[in-house]
């Protein structure tokens, strides 16, 4: 049976706000129920969703609430537009997005990951495909089915304006979604991205049999080199520890739900990536990010060998006990 959102009463929502969910994957469809409660939603994606149904493919089990009106058209007009696209999506979708969005709408982007090829943020995409249009990102440890049928959640909302991040999470907090302003909006993306490859790496140590002990350590240590390499990039380490950053690291290290961690997880039992990944219909966005975020930390000078270690697994140059000795055989050094 599925899971109902509690209906609201027929009132006149005319007056409400109107948000725009580009993207009907599960996080899409999550944030549009969310939504729900303080807003008229329009819900898009690249298939539409069938016209009457009140349940989207990617998360069957909730029924949409009433004020959710899935759409066919890209919507011209919005007080605030949501972009839940995949990270390597997110260029193509925006850049058709902005001519047909009204031009004093502000986009908030809900993607995790760097652009292949480019190792650009989301933000820094919409830079480009979105120029002068206010924008900020949003991110959390969220699953997107508790969110879906309300249970309490919590994120983070950055833009480099406090007022305009301010202004988002005044107007997009819920009773069950609360959002905290960050004006760290580099720490918050970069942090972001990496937890889905350091979730993998987490998955590593169960399915290989290396132990609780072993995840708690890498997941510490992870921690400590996003927090060097967030410096190195001139901005403050203080997201590392907030929502975006630890809150979503401890969750999707140790969630079953987790696409990333449980891709990690048979990896470490010694399926192969290909054999998982044709195995999937959902995106487990670690594996794209990994080679790019590889990258980024040669680039400002910062050893970051989990990162390291987990990207040489996927590409096939390291298995997981080869990864372990190479680790543990680290010299010696200072918390």
């Amino acid at each position: 049976m599925p899971a109902t959102q509690p209906q609201l009463p027929p009132v006149d929502d005319a007056h409400l706000p109107h948000i725009a969910v580009i993207g009907a994957g599960a996080w899409g469809v999550a944030l549009a129920c969310a939504m729900a409660s303080i807003a008229r939603v329009s819900l898009w994606g690249r298939t539409p969703i069938p016209p009457g149904s009140r349940t989207a493919p990617r998360l069957p089990s909730v029924t949409l609430p009433a004020r959710v009106q899935p759409v066919v058209d890209l919507p011209h007009e919005a007080d605030c537009a949501l972009l839940v696209v995949p990270t390597q999506a997110l260029r193509t979708a925006s850049r058709t997005l902005h001519p047909i969005l009204a031009a004093e709408c502000p986009v908030i982007t809900c993607c995790k990951g760097l652009e292949q090829g480019t190792a650009l943020l989301p933000l820094e995409v919409l830079a480009e495909t979105m120029p002068d249009r206010k924008r900020a990102v949003l991110s959390g440890p969220n699953f997107a089915i508790e969110v879906a049928k309300g249970l309490p959640a919590a994120a983070t909302l950055a833009a480099s304006s406090r007022v305009f991040a301010q202004e988002m999470v005044t107007r997009l907090s819920t009773p069950d979604f609360r959002l905290y302003v960050s004006t760290d909006p580099l720490g918050v993306q970069l942090v972001s991205a990496a937890k889905n490859v350091i979730a993998i790496g987490a998955g590593i140590c169960i399915g290989a049999g290396m132990g609780e002990n072993a995840r708690a350590a890498l997941i510490t240590r992870a921690l400590a080199e996003l927090a060097r390499l967030v410096e190195a990039m001139g901005e403050n380490a203080r997201s590392v520890y907030g929502l975006a950053g630890a809150g979503d690291l401890i969750l999707t290290c140790t969630g079953a739900g987790s696409r990333n961690y449980s891709l990690g997880v048979e990896l470490g039992r010694g399926t192969p990536l290909e054999t998982i990944l044709g195995q999937r219909t959902t995106v487990a966005e670690g594996v794209l990010t990994a080679p790019t975020l590889r990258q980024v930390g040669p680039r400002y000078g910062v050893e970051t060998p989990i990162i390291e270690a987990v990207s040489r697994l996927l590409a096939g140059e390291l298995t997981p006990e080869r990864a372990r000795a190479e680790l543990f055989g680290r010299p010696t050094a200072a918390e």
